[in-house]
């Protein structure tokens, strides 16, 4: 199945997702789960031990420094739902401005990260990954505080697993989200409108008044 850019961005749009069986399936099917997993972004939990791992001055954060760095160590998995066609496809979204990344580096090199597209003021985070201990969460504490500063309204995960729950993702019903991603494709959010946080600790202060 080919599939474009815009149509990608319009299947977004309407709430679906796409994924392949594995990397060497060419084929790619569509996904509107019946239960959605979001994070409400005024109740992103930040722990004590997370919140004294993020002002660690050792490791530095950026966004959209290196997309496809962030996609193929995504993919860099035994079992990934993204084959080819699907990092080309985000790639072009990147190209385009739709999609973004934010890393997480480490003695100069990527040790975590998270990506996704943006539809309005909705981010739809589609996959991170961790090479190091607490690489992911110190890439979502950040990403959350960068959407909230930029004016989202939406985070959706798509799923929920242990992990983000932990972090204060929730699950909702299929209507709800796509209430909600009605609601957040109406407004506007510009993800590079703002520049990234310099400070860890205004980071950590902000999330420590809604977690």
């Amino acid at each position: 199945m080919t599939v474009s850019p815009d149509l990608l961005l319009q299947a977004y749009r309407n709430g679906i997702f796409p994924m392949s069986e594995s990397r060497d399936d060419p084929d790619i099917f569509w996904v509107d789960p019946r239960r959605r997993g979001i994070f409400p972004l005024d109740g992103f939990h930040v722990s004590r031990s997370l919140g004294r791992r993020l002002i660690r001055p050792d490791y530095n954060v950026t966004i959209d420094m290196d997309f496809t760095g962030v996609i193929d160590a995504c993919a860099d998995r035994p079992e990934t739902w993204i084959n080819p066609e699907i990092r080309e496809l985000y790639t072009t979204l990147f190209s385009l401005g739709h999609a973004h990344s934010l890393e997480i580096w480490q003695d100069g090199r990527l040790s975590g990260g998270v990506y996704g597209v943006t539809v309005g003021a909705a981010f739809c985070g589609e996959s991170m990954f961790s090479r190091r201990t607490d690489a992911s969460k110190l890439a979502l504490t950040w990403l959350v505080d960068h959407l909230r500063r930029t004016g989202f309204c939406l985070f959706d995960t798509q799923f929920l697993t242990p992990h983000l729950a932990s972090l204060g993702a929730i699950e909702i019903t299929r209507s709800k989200y796509h209430q909600l991603l009605q609601q957040a494709s109406e407004k506007t959010a510009d993800f590079c409108g703002v520049s990234l946080e310099t400070s860890a600790q205004e980071v950590w202060q902000r999330m420590a008044q809604t977690s």
